[in-house]
């Protein structure tokens, strides 16, 4: 005969139960609420006036996004109802219940203070001799934004439709002043149509503004990149030298048809992404520490290409308390390549590993036991880090890059499930992308403390 554990539904408990022994000693949310404990909230606390109701501490808001965060519940809706469903959020929440409202309001709120509390948790990490700086890896993913890319519109699509709408518009205004006469206007509401279709032209106008504000910048860009590479050749010339390939042709001002803005969220931009495609996208930068994965550095930018975000980066390493360390080394793809970027690194210190082209995954034999190359005898940084790249011990070096940014980048976005920006605007995804990374650092300290 069978024998089954009772089920027991509905004796009431014996004594009063504690919420503290619902999980298990080392469980990530007992580590969560240690190292909110110990981080100094007084920014976000001084901004309660003390007035109306009762309000959540902070402590208790932070450790449920950053739990949320770190197990991949990321919507408000879903940390709400975790609380009721899911011991360790109950366990968080202290028994309490925070809606949604006031998870997201937190969240939004308090994006600006998070970048101090990015800082304290890298200090708690040092303190736990879990983060020792010196050498970096640079790296950034596409991270989808909060917009649909099929609400994009295009310079040359807002032109067709602005010559549609105005000749549409002009044609109600006849058949309103022929009204009396024409029985066709029978059920047509013909002010509500010009209305809606001049509150079109209104939206279209400002879309074209900002299209045509960026079209600006890019040209000044394109222009002073035009005139340096004419000085360039200029200067090869007077140097009794041919300069290789044909003269630059000079850029073409103003808005192209394809240059487009996305109604949605107008900060995002088109990006190619895995597999071939593009969606609404921004550019998430991360700095990875190679010893520890913890992430020491981030930033969001529009711009699809890394060549520069090099500069970012040493200014945030150069705000960075003393106390954490001094960067050694900097890897990098070749995407952050240039020659810029390398002598930049060299003035601060910073040994730059960058690779100068695409790499093959498989070097021939002969070239992987080749003998160590001859230094050169310049002072150039750039042909001293060429040098370097071609060395065992810098193929060595460089080689951590794929084992550390890339699988965090892959972690955050397929385990913890951060795939999708839930905020709009450039400010508030920046201040996402600080939140789910510090929660990848805190998922990431518990895994080391653990040994």
């Amino acid at each position: 005969m069978s024998r089954f554990i009772p089920v027991d539904r509905q004796t009431d408990y014996l004594l009063p139960p504690s919420v503290d022994e619902w999980l298990p000693d080392e469980h990530l949310a007992r580590f969560v609420v240690d190292v909110v404990e110990q981080l100094d909230l007084s920014a976000l606390t001084q901004q309660y006036a003390g007035r109306g109701h009762k309000a959540h501490h902070p402590a208790v808001l932070l450790s449920l996004l950053i739990y949320g965060y770190a197990t991949g519940v990321i919507s408000s809706r879903k940390i709400e109802r975790a609380t009721y469903d899911s011991i360790a959020f109950r366990y968080l929440a202290a028994n309490t219940h925070p809606d949604h409202d006031t998870l997201a309001t937190f969240r939004r709120r308090f994006l600006p203070e998070l970048e101090q509390l990015f800082v304290q948790v890298l200090l708690l990490a040092r303190e736990m001799k879990l983060l020792k700086f010196g050498t970096i890896a640079l790296d950034g993913t596409k991270v989808k934004a909060n917009a649909s890319k099929h609400k994009a519109l295009s310079y040359g699509h807002a032109k067709k439709l602005e010559a549609q709408l105005k000749t549409e518009v002009n044609a109600l205004i006849q058949r309103a002043e022929a009204a009396d006469n024409d029985v066709a206007t029978d059920g047509m509401d013909i002010p509500a149509e010009i209305a809606r279709r001049e509150a079109r032209l209104a939206a279209i106008a400002e879309a074209k503004l900002k299209i045509e504000a960026r079209a600006q910048e890019r040209d000044a860009a394109e222009q002073t990149a035009y005139q340096d590479k004419t000085a360039n050749r200029d200067a090869q010339r007077k140097a009794g030298k041919k300069p290789r390939g044909r003269d630059p042709k000079p850029p073409m001002g103003g808005p192209r048809d394809k240059d487009q803005v996305n109604l949605t969220d107008p900060q995002s931009r088109i990006m190619p992404v895995t597999g071939k495609g593009f969606d609404q996208c921004y550019n998430a930068q991360a700095a990875v520490d190679t010893e520890s994965m913890l992430v020491t550095s981030v930033h969001v930018t529009q711009a699809t290409n890394d060549k520069q975000q090099v500069m970012p980066l040493l200014n945030a390493l150069t705000a960075l308390p003393a106390s954490l360390g001094k960067v050694t080394h900097l890897l990098a793809d070749t995407g952050y390549f240039s020659a810029e970027n390398v002598k930049v690194c060299a003035q601060q210190g910073i040994e730059p590993l960058i690779a100068m082209k695409r790499d093959v995954h498989h070097l021939p034999l002969l070239e992987r036991f080749a003998a160590e190359p001859v230094a050169p005898d310049s002072d150039d940084p750039v042909e001293q880090m060429a040098y370097r790249l071609k060395t065992q011990a810098g193929r060595v070096r460089y080689a951590l890059r794929k084992h550390t940014v890339e699988p965090v980048f892959g972690i955050i976005k397929h385990v913890m499930g951060f795939r999708q920006f839930s905020l709009r605007g450039l400010d508030k995804v920046s201040g996402e992308w600080r939140l789910a990374t510090l929660a990848w650092n805190i998922k990431r300290m518990h895994r080391l403390a653990a040994g």
